[in-house]
């Protein structure tokens, strides 16, 4: 690692002052996630740092809420079924996000401005009113507490950040390939399916990771929507502060950071995989 280079006292020092401002905004948004996972091993069914923990008694310490989780038939429901939406969601919505942002992608394509402008509208829009319409507009088709209901509306939720993902990778695409292909004599289909995207198979891993975990921590749709048999885990988590506040909410949200953590992780090594 090189060592920094000042060109006088003033420059020394709005660095220092530029890193003590990041350092201090990174400690705000870790402190709640500090004291989330610490608690959720507390042996004690409090939200609170007991004299034992804080004089790191080993006894003070267990994994009994982890336990809860694992012998709870409403948690294992509730993982279930997200894992189920968001993997059903995540191929719907990567699937039509990525032919959308190549569609966008040409530049022959009518209006595109104002399409984009609308497939990316689920991102502006407030996430109530746009559950309290599908909600309107699911009655009319009995969608309403179904299992592909609650598919459909996560689907529509992580379509834009699937065309977000690809079409930045689209912009380091050179469509000259694309014409070489159609040149050799292949079809725009096989073309699409060995060029395309194999080229773009980063932005498509990226959004799908995206449009998963969107899926996964979401609850005012759902809500909005689910019935009883769709309890997804951050719906089972606003039920557990309402109905019975334990350390078992704590254990899931720890469960739920170490989740994203990975999600992020990945994230970060497609993006360096990336085109530059």
């Amino acid at each position: 690692m090189t060592e920094a280079t000042y060109y006088s006292w003033q420059h020394r020092l709005s660095v220092w002052l530029l890193r003590l401002g990041a350092g201090l905004v990174l400690f705000f948004l870790l402190l709640p996630i500090a004291i989330v996972i610490p608690l959720s091993f507390n042996a004690e069914p409090f939200f609170t740092f007991t004299e034992g923990m804080l004089r790191l008694d080993p006894a003070a310490y267990s994994l009994e809420w982890y336990r809860t989780i694992a012998d709870s038939a409403k948690w294992k429901l509730a993982i279930r079924n997200s894992f189920l939406i968001g993997l059903c969601a995540t191929f719907i919505a990567t699937t039509l996000g990525t032919l959308a942002a190549v569609g966008l992608a040409s530049s022959t394509m009518p209006l595109r401005r104002a399409i984009t402008a609308l497939l990316l509208s689920p991102m502006i829009v407030p996430l109530i009113i746009v559950a309290a319409g599908m909600f309107f507009f699911y009655t009319r088709f009995n969608l309403v507490a179904s299992f592909w209901g609650i598919v459909i509306a996560h689907a529509a939720l992580g379509v834009p950040f699937v065309i977000i993902t690809v079409t930045a990778t689209l912009s380091q695409f050179d469509q000259s390939l694309y014409r070489a292909g159609l040149s050799m004599g292949a079809s725009p289909f096989k073309v699409f399916c060995t060029v395309i995207v194999p080229l773009i198979r980063p932005g498509v891993i990226s959004g799908a990771l995206f449009a998963f975990g969107i899926s996964f921590d979401e609850v005012i749709v759902v809500l909005f929507l689910a019935g009883p048999d769709q309890i997804t885990i951050p719906r089972q988590m606003f039920s557990g502060l309402r109905e019975q506040i334990n350390p078992t909410i704590l254990a899931v949200a720890t469960l739920l950071i170490v989740f994203s953590v990975t999600l992020l992780a990945t994230l970060e090594v497609l993006r360096r995989r990336m085109p530059k």
